[in-house]
């Protein structure tokens, strides 16, 4: 195992997160769709039962009442409504390994001040700042060596790019980007501790507090490194240094932490996401061509392949108060399974929602969450796509899918994705 190369353990590590979300049910949109139009809210765990994959709950999932809700307004209603449904159970779950510091299972106050603190570094205006940058990892060091190959499978690169560009962005040396495979395999490594399988979950515990740890360390080392030399880039790391809220400053065990709490999806999601807008792109007939002689149309392909396949298909909060949806009461203390999937497809929102339409009238879907926790890293991730669907399309003439290779299919009850997009080009 000691001659595995860091690519090698962060595509293992993919595979891994990608096999614990896989789930059972090969009709995840069907079984929505009969929910969404027969139960308006489900009491039971509807993720367990019919998905069979964890929450962010982790253990404490089946210890309280459980409820699922599938209509679009009502997962927008839930999602926005942070103080009668909260995330702080995410960090007696998944968060214990965190030293409390992950944005993810915070509330109230707390929260909204290091949101306030993080945010304005991910806005766009900052964001754009980057393209350039984005632009020419891309390009330079994914695509042009690809193309005289004539043939790849696209997620190949589709799992290393964003990993390049995120690490490089946060502060990491970027005379170094192998040992970024190693930073990213840690942090996907963080999520082993979610495991149905309660012998499971103790040993992804282990692995998961080791890959915290490991990450902290690496990030922290950046971090001394920034503080001696004065504070004064624009990666990530050094904005964090210098963000000012309310008087309030981050020091560097703060930085250190929260920088490391928004890395698991970095890579990720950004790559589920392009293996499915790149699906779209090849499978339905025509676009392909539209899209290259109009560019204006990539971000609304991202957004059309967040809405029709989210890489995340549920979000969960608990209840902070008796709260009642249609005509079901709610415990105080109990979880609330938002059915994004079922919500983005609701047929009282979208026109047509199982038709994948990138001329749609645009409207919120889920897919990055919505209201106080929707994905801060959101801006980036789409910059990163829009970079590297536009340099295959500028890059690779004609390309079309291999006609010797199996077509690529998105699946997964949870973290959905395409395994492999086989393509060719003249």
């Amino acid at each position: 195992m000691s001659n595995t190369t860091n690519a090698e353990k962060l595509e293992q590590a993919y595979a891994s997160v990608s096999d614990t979300y896989r789930g059972k049910t090969d009709d995840l949109y069907g079984a929505c769709r009969e929910m969404r139009n027969t139960t308006r809210v489900y009491e039971g765990d509807f993720i367990a039962k019919f998905l069979g994959v964890p929450t962010n709950a982790g253990q404490q999932a089946g210890t309280r009442p459980t409820y699922a809700v599938f209509q679009y307004q009502d997962v927008m209603n839930v999602l926005k409504d942070a103080t009668n449904y909260t995330s702080g159970f995410i960090l007696e779950g998944m968060g214990k390994v965190w030293d409390g510091l992950m944005i993810l299972g915070m509330d109230g106050p707390a929260h909204r001040q290091v949101r306030n603190l993080l945010q304005p570094a991910f806005m766009p205006e900052n964001v754009n700042k980057w393209r350039p940058k984005i632009e020419r990892v891309v390009r330079e060091d994914f695509l042009r060596p690809m193309l005289p190959k004539k043939k790849a499978d696209l997620m190949d690169m589709g799992l290393h790019f964003p990993v390049r560009v995120m690490y490089a962005l946060v502060g990491f040396p970027e005379d170094k980007p192998d040992e970024y495979n190693q930073y990213a395999a840690w942090a996907l490594s963080m999520l082993a501790a979610n495991q149905l399988d309660k012998a499971k979950a103790e040993e992804g515990r282990k692995i998961a507090a080791a890959s915290v740890k490991a990450l902290y360390d690496a990030l922290m080392e950046q971090v001394k490194k920034r503080r001696e030399e004065g504070a004064t880039g624009d990666d990530l790391i050094t904005r964090l240094m210098n963000a000012e809220y309310e008087g309030h400053k981050l020091d560097d065990h703060e930085v250190a932490t929260f920088a490391r709490s928004l890395l698991p999806a970095a890579g990720e999601t950004t790559t589920r996401t392009f293996s499915a807008a790149m699906t779209f792109l090849l499978t339905i007939p025509g676009l392909i061509d539209r899209v290259r002689n109009d560019r204006s149309l990539v971000p609304k392909l991202i957004d059309e392949a967040v809405r029709f396949e989210p890489s995340s298909t549920f979000k969960v909060r608990e209840t902070a108060a008796d709260v009642e949806i249609g005509d079901v009461k709610i415990p105080k203390g109990s979880f609330v399974q938002c059915m994004v999937a079922s919500a983005n497809r609701d047929e009282s929102a979208f026109e047509n929602p199982d038709v994948f339409d990138i001329d749609r009238r645009q409207k919120p879907s889920f897919g990055f969450g919505f209201g106080p926790h929707m994905c801060i890293g959101q801006f980036v991730a789409k910059l990163e796509l829009l970079c590297a669907i536009n340099g295959i399309l500028d890059l690779f003439p004609n390309i079309r899918l291999d006609p010797e290779q199996q077509a690529p299919k998105i699946e997964g009850a949870h973290l959905r994705g395409a395994k492999s997009v086989h393509v060719i080009w003249d």
